[in-house]
């Protein structure tokens, strides 16, 4: 009886500590996420919106493609790899876009993301799913596209810079 219950009570302790670790796991994501945005958002809010249209050079996005990229490949790469439905599915976006638009667009993407996280079931989070150099668990998944999103928020801090706006400070973790 004593082995019984020692077993019952090991078995319930794993599982409650797997539970933790995937809530804490969820909350990290929605955290960086949360960062993500808020400096998303100054970022775009810095850039006045005449210049949405500007880009770098001839062979580069504008501003405002910059972000529109941003939105639609975070967006399909989530619902395509967790099978959520795609917000995006029904409706394609502008392509050419105004600052009022892209920054609504940028807030649903992170809404949409966030949404991802909390809901996704708790297989799926752990489930492998094909990356670059193999296999990755979809929560890695979700960083690598934060990943995405920051390696395009630095090209327009870039764009900033070049209308001699000195971008503000970074908003860390």
């Amino acid at each position: 009886m004593k082995r019984y219950l020692f077993l019952v009570l090991l078995v319930t302790s794993i599982v409650a500590n797997a539970q933790n670790r995937t809530a804490e796991l969820r909350q990290e994501l929605i955290d960086a996420y949360d960062m993500s945005e808020k400096y998303s958002l100054k970022i775009c809010d810095q850039m006045p919106a005449e210049f949405y249209q500007f880009k770098a050079t001839d062979s580069v996005m504008t501003f405002a493609e910059q972000w529109r990229h941003c939105v639609i490949f975070s967006i399909n790469q989530l619902a395509g790899r967790t099978g959520v439905v795609n917000p995006l599915k029904e409706r394609k976006l502008p392509k050419v876009m105004n600052k009022e638009q892209v920054v609504s667009e940028v807030k649903a993407m992170y809404a949409f993301i966030r949404k991802t996280v909390r809901e996704l079931p708790e297989a799926k989070l752990y489930e492998k799913t094909g990356f670059t150099n193999g296999e990755i668990p979809m929560w890695r998944l979700i960083y690598a596209v934060e990943n995405h999103i920051i390696h395009h928020r630095g090209q327009v801090i870039v764009y900033l810079r070049l209308k001699n706006i000195v971008p503000e400070g970074y908003v860390g973790w």
